[in-house]
């Protein structure tokens, strides 16, 4: 909690005033966070100052991993994160590749699972990292990216946590995320959680030992209209111990995480929390 508490203050203390041109709304912005999970240790990073809704959070990433392109897939697994990027943004609605209701088009887990090659072909990345540290093997380019400038315009969001790289030493296994924006006081409570626990399943199915994650952050911002809930009431209360993460020993593979594996699969023991905040969402 200390290390989110200071970005937040130093966003607050030092951020810069940004017109965002998407949202129509004023950010303060602040270049470069970087940040650290020990997940070997079970520290999960869950936000204590208000209440987290963390099963929401690795819901959509399961989705990632699943290749989700629709916002009533998210919806079944137990998040509504996509509901609003997929429907109620404009520019989205008129793109005339959208399929109809709930369509996210080519974003995220797509590109993860289903990168379009030029012969028409499709790679999966995921795949690839998951078949090599199985194998005990680290060709220094174990990267899971979701970021095709190709295919911007196919999907309704450019990613904001774009890209994941693995990094075996031994039997230990890291993750360094890179984010190129975000939107820290509902954002980065997601995104914590996500790159957390991403580490912890990969070590997980592939039998090695997770180390730590670490968390690069390129803007990091607070809208105009988040700042007086961040300064006034968050920042000022009391932070509580970091809780622990269990995950279902029985998921061994890159397949059940594909396959069977729900939220009731996820348990976290000590979460103790302040009241919730609700912060405005940009579309």
């Amino acid at each position: 909690m200390k290390q989110y508490l200071d970005l937040c203050q130093r966003i607050v203390d030092q951020g810069q005033w940004i017109e965002n041109e998407r949202t129509g709304k004023r950010c303060l912005t602040l270049i470069n966070a970087d940040l650290e999970y020990d997940v070997a240790n079970n520290q999960f990073p869950l936000i204590t100052t208000r209440k987290s809704y963390w099963k929401s959070a690795i819901a959509e990433f399961l989705g990632y991993i699943r290749g989700f392109d629709n916002a009533a897939d998210f919806r079944a697994l137990g998040t509504k994160t996509w509901d609003a990027n997929a429907n109620d943004n404009q520019a989205w609605l008129n793109n005339p590749v959208r399929k109809g209701t709930d369509d996210m088009g080519r974003v995220y887990g797509v590109q993860g699972r289903s990168w379009q090659k030029p012969d028409g072909s499709n790679l999966d990345q995921l795949a690839k990292i998951v078949s090599n540290l199985n194998q005990k093997k680290d060709d220094r380019g174990e990267i899971l990216t979701f970021y095709n400038p190709g295919e911007f315009d196919l999907g309704c969001l450019r990613p904001c946590m774009h890209s994941h790289t693995f990094s075996l030493l031994g039997e230990t296994l890291y993750l360094t995320s890179y984010q190129r924006s975000c939107d820290v006081p509902l954002g980065l409570n997601f995104n914590q959680i996500q790159v957390f626990t991403f580490l912890a399943l990969m070590a997980q199915i592939t039998g090695n030992k997770p180390g730590k994650a670490y968390h690069k952050i390129v803007n990091a911002h607070i809208y105009e209209d988040q700042l007086p809930m961040m300064r006034d009431v968050q920042l000022k209360r009391e932070p509580f111990p970091s809780p622990q993460l269990n995950i279902n020993p029985d998921i061994k593979s890159l397949k059940d995480l594909e396959t069977w594996v729900t939220m009731d699969d996820f348990e976290v023991v000590g979460y103790q929390h302040h009241d919730p905040i609700q912060y405005p969402f940009a579309v």
